[in-house]
């Protein structure tokens, strides 16, 4: 069984955030809600597309998944691409990372909507948006939005039509809409107690329908058998590592072991030569001594004989 079932899973996981915005006759409406109750205005017409991939350019270049991808179509004729992310990675090196993430995201969507020959001004205006349970920049702020500006003069209108925004689920800095904080707030934590006004026991009830609905629990349970399959299939692998790494251990050890032994046997060669050598050197010395006594007799034995 799933560590978590589908009813504890919160809208901030991916996999009921797409199932929600997959949803038919829910998709939109909820999209809809969350993107209204970011900007605090009415959306028209949405074109969901969910787990949009752009690859890469070339097949050894970086691809991207965007979580949910929205076209809203304005009156001026332009588009509005939003791409919304729930992203729960909080260690130190995502964070880190996250500008060049989101750089990356806005520059494959900005690569593909624009046709060979078409003017600049058809380049959709692009918003990023990611919600987060980690504060991304450290200053306790609920909403950080991001554009491109020029450092020498700030107030100097710039618009590129890029923009990024972060959302904090528990910052508190800025005076964040009331509405905005509660419905971040269900997003991380999805329970009906958390569903204190009426967009969300709207979006509560779209909740339920989407939780009980027996393809959606087969849908995870496949995903949850896919990681379990690829989890043991790891484990497989750190084991027959494991064993490798034992076997290059264990020959390692011989090969120090019979190093040592070498190294002992020529250590007891080196003492029996110096042994050998130190006999031979008192054997040579007794000889010089009765060498000395042989001729000293010799010296007697002349003198006498004169």
């Amino acid at each position: 069984m799933p560590k978590r079932t589908l009813e504890e899973l919160n809208l901030l996981d991916d996999f009921l955030f797409g199932s929600m915005v997959t949803y038919p006759g829910i998709g939109e409406d909820f999209i809809g809600e969350l993107l209204k109750t970011i900007f605090e205005r009415e959306f028209g017409s949405l074109t969901v597309i969910p787990q949009k991939i752009y690859y890469g350019t070339d097949t050894d270049k970086h691809g991207a998944r965007l979580d949910v991808y929205l076209e809203e179509e304005l009156p001026d004729n332009k588009a509005v691409v939003y791409d919304v992310e729930p992203d729960r990675k909080t260690d130190a090196e995502s964070l880190e990372a996250l500008p060049l993430r989101v750089r990356f995201y806005h520059a494959k969507i900005d690569s593909k909507s624009l046709k060979s020959g078409e003017d600049y001004h058809s380049l959709k205006r692009v918003c990023v948006i990611m919600i987060m349970p980690d504060d991304p920049f450290r200053e306790n702020r609920m909403v950080y939005t991001i554009r491109n500006m020029c450092e020498e003069v700030p107030s100097m209108p710039y618009e590129d039509g890029a923009r990024t925004i972060f959302l904090y689920t528990k910052g508190t800095k800025g005076n964040p809409p009331e509405k905005l904080r509660q419905f971040l707030h269900y997003m991380e934590d999805t329970k009906e107690e958390n569903a204190v006004n009426e967009t969300l026991l709207h979006i509560h009830e779209m909740v339920k329908t989407v939780k009980q609905d027996e393809e959606v629990s087969l849908e995870y349970m496949k995903i949850f058998e896919r990681e379990e399959m690829l989890i043991r299939q790891g484990r497989r692998e750190e084991q027959a590592n494991t064993e490798r790494e034992r076997q290059r251990a264990d020959a390692a050890e011989k090969r120090a072991e019979d190093a040592e032994k070498r190294a002992s046997n020529a250590q007891k060669e080196a003492c029996n030569a110096k042994e050998r050598a130190d006999n031979a050197e008192k054997k040579a010395s007794s000889i010089e001594q009765e060498l000395i006594l042989i001729r000293k007799e010799l010296d007697v034995l002349r003198k006498a004989s004169k």
